[in-house]
């Protein structure tokens, strides 16, 4: 199987485990130290490329399966939580980065990956989206865009390669723990001009459990998608979040 951005937060934690569980695993990311220390701790193998570089996405493939002898798993985890900030003061370029690499990147991997996935006979794609694919989301209308934009990948994607053998289905975080989502409340208190305590508290209040939810609820779900147990479950879109009433 093969999992974009894998290295760290949610992409490492659905390597993890994969190992585990054991299978052939290839990581990608653009850190280098991160694939570094993953080889050194994981039995998995890497490639250090951008998913927004259509070119550097084909040499992935190439390069997975090659590691892997073929592929029968395509995780799309690779994205980036973009500006914060009114559309009117959002720069174009950092729209264009953030669809480049939350969607773009996404339908590169699934373009040149599908071909062996039809080969494995019985595959899987997993797409991470977010709770910010089902809400509107203020002041973060790039990244709310394009986790949109995957739910309609991934419903497209589960009717055309279903005849095919092949399940997709997207993921739904919600907060999730980690520097990531540390980053996007530290920019929303500036703007709100309030404390980060004051802001984590009010999107804490915002989650029916009251508590956000770790890489490792998003890896379980993950494997069980990819597992016999998720046989029959295509085209969903599950949300991992605690129930996130609001963004």
């Amino acid at each position: 199987m093969l999992v974009t951005a894998g290295a760290a937060g949610i992409g490492r934690a659905i390597a993890n485990a994969f190992v585990e569980d054991g299978a052939k695993v290839h990581v990608c990311d653009i850190n280098e130290a991160a694939l570094a220390e993953c080889r050194g701790t994981l039995k998995v193998t890497t490639s250090r490329i951008d998913v927004s570089q259509e070119n550097e996405v084909k040499t992935l493939v190439a390069e997975a399966e090659a590691a892997l002898d073929g592929l029968d798993v395509l995780i799309n985890n690779a994205g980036i939580a973009g500006p914060t900030g009114a559309v009117d003061e959002i720069a174009t370029e950092d729209w264009r980065q953030t669809l480049n690499i939350n969607l773009n990147g996404q339908f590169y991997c699934a373009h040149y990956a599908v071909p062996l996935l039809r080969q494995a006979g019985e595959a899987a794609i997993v797409n991470l989206s977010s709770a910010a694919g089902r809400f509107g989301y203020a002041f973060r209308s790039p990244y709310s865009a394009s986790k949109w934009a995957i739910i309609g990948l991934t419903q497209s994607l589960a009717k055309e390669l279903g005849p095919s053998g092949i399940r997709v289905n997207a993921i739904l975080p919600g907060i999730v723990e980690g520097p990531r989502m540390a980053g996007v409340i530290r920019a929303r208190a500036q703007q709100m001009g309030i404390s980060y305590e004051a802001m984590e508290a009010q999107y804490l209040e915002r989650i029916s459990l009251r508590h956000m939810v770790t890489p490792d609820d998003i890896a379980s779900t993950a494997l069980f998608l990819c597992s016999k147990a998720g046989w029959n479950i295509s085209g969903q879109s599950l949300s991992v979040c605690g129930n996130v009433e609001s963004l």
